[in-house]
């Protein structure tokens, strides 16, 4: 506790929140008061038009507080007062808001289907808030996952612009935050949205398998094909078996993980965004690793050979897998595609950090950093000469790595976790950490690894 020369009577920690950012957080909460009112509101017209008064009170105040709290400062790196604040130090807003996006997910996975009668249960009138937008973008009416997909689209906006705020003295950060709200908007929300418009497939061009693991199913490719026209639909089935396959294993060579995890995948983009205050709380220690481990490399040998079996029952070759692999599609689908991506994945942000499900079970992370660690160009290369042990690196780092161990030593970093977001190097005061490509010789050799043909990003 630090104490006044002159009065000698102790100052909190945490400073006064300012008329000014009470007022803005005051908008936003008044936003999620309105669209709260909207699940309780029978009349159609007054639920719609509290939900667009929701949402509009919601991104002014955000946007608004982000400036205000971000924009005015002078740029940086800014992480006072993390572990003071019951928000990001696991204290009991952290804990309150981990529930209600815990019971949101639990609610629209499993009590908001509609059996085709038009009624999704407590998030009724929510859903059907979005009407008309839905007929205007997809020409059909809402549903839980046009609700869910409006609400993901709608956080990676709002905190992205809270991120090109906060790191604006970055041109990396800056141009990574607009990749994955870019992609979100376009390849996650509108096209697919627009697809269905023109009665085809939803189909999101950004997600491959084995994170989007059904997209290489038998019934999928089948129903792409058939659905999707004869054009259309063998693009689809080629453009994501070849992305898999091919695109994934090249662009990786080249740029890491990174090019997927950081700047295009949806899931990274809402931990990069929305799950920028907690990128603290993953957890360092040795225990953690081995539980990532085990828990991510099993979860991708579990898809594997799910969708070797799925092709094995299709062919015929083996009757009696056709009874047994539905069932077990249907498990993967609710154990990892539902309660771990989606309940504990985002739920768990305030608790465990926004990386919970990229760090210990998104199959596609298990396929990148197979990729990095082995066979990719990219690394972080350190300077230890230049480490004053500050601990901004690890601090920021929401993949659980130690980030400082290896500046001391001056020792690369060539992890399989590292999704090559660049924070750390953005939050080094002193240039020691650098994102770069080049030769896969001498890649273990510490300062030799700089070589005059490597591309360096600075933050």
């Amino acid at each position: 506790m630090a104490f006044d020369a002159n009065l000698t009577l102790p100052r909190p920690p945490v400073p006064d929140t300012t008329a000014t950012e009470k007022t803005l957080l005051t908008v936003v909460g008044l936003g999620l008061l309105a669209l709260l009112t909207v699940a309780f509101d029978a009349d159609a017209g007054r639920a719609r038009l509290s939900f667009w008064a929701g949402v509009l009170l919601l991104s002014a105040g955000t946007l608004g507080w982000a400036w205000y709290t971000f924009g005015r400062q002078p740029a940086g790196v800014l992480q006072d007062n993390l572990w003071l604040r019951a928000s990001s130090s696991r204290g009991a807003v952290a804990w309150l808001t981990a529930v209600v996006l815990t019971g949101f997910y639990v609610v629209l996975y499993w009590f908001s289907n509609d059996n085709g009668q038009g009624n999704f249960g407590p998030l009724n009138q929510l859903i059907h808030a979005l009407d008309p937008f839905s007929q205007w973008l997809r020409h059909k009416p809402s549903d839980q996952w046009f609700l869910y997909g409006t609400f993901y689209t709608l956080a990676v906006l709002l905190m992205g612009g809270r991120a090109l705020w906060k790191y604006r003295h970055s041109p990396y950060q800056r141009i990574r935050t607009a990749s994955v709200m870019f992609f979100q908007l376009g390849f996650a929300f509108l096209l697919p949205g627009l697809l269905l418009a023109f009665q085809r497939p939803e189909y999101y061009f950004s997600y491959f398998w084995p994170l989007k693991y059904d997209y290489l199913f038998p019934g999928t490719v089948s129903y792409l094909l058939k659905d999707g026209g004869p054009a259309l639909g063998v693009f689809m089935v080629f453009w994501g078996a070849a992305m898999s396959f091919v695109g994934t294993p090249i662009l990786t060579y080249f740029f890491g993980k990174r090019w997927y995890c950081s700047w295009v995948c949806g899931c990274g983009g809402l931990a990069e965004t929305a799950g920028d205050p907690y990128r603290h709380l993953s957890d360092k220690s040795r225990a953690a690793w081995r539980w990532e481990v085990r828990i991510i490399y099993t979860v991708l040998v579990l898809i594997v050979a799910l969708t070797a079996l799925l092709w094995l029952g299709a062919s015929g070759a083996v009757p009696a897998l056709q009874a047994v692999t539905e069932p077990l599609s249907k498990a993967y689908g609710f154990a990892i595609g539902s309660v771990f991506s989606g309940v504990i994945g985002v739920g768990f942000y305030p608790l465990m950090g926004a990386r919970v499900w990229c760090r210990f079970g998104c199959p596609m992370a298990a396929y990148l950093g197979l990729l990095q660690k082995h066979f990719s160009r990219f690394r972080i290369t350190t300077n230890g000469a230049q480490c004053i042990s500050c601990g901004n690196c690890s601090n920021v780092c929401e993949m659980g790595i130690d980030v400082k161990q290896y500046a001391q030593r001056g020792e690369p970093i060539i992890r399989a976790s590292c999704v090559g977001c660049g924070m750390c190097s953005t939050a080094c005061p002193r240039g020691v950490l650098n994102l770069e490509n080049g030769p896969t010789e001498g890649r273990y050799q510490g300062s030799q690894l700089i070589h005059a043909d490597s591309l360096r990003i600075l933050s």
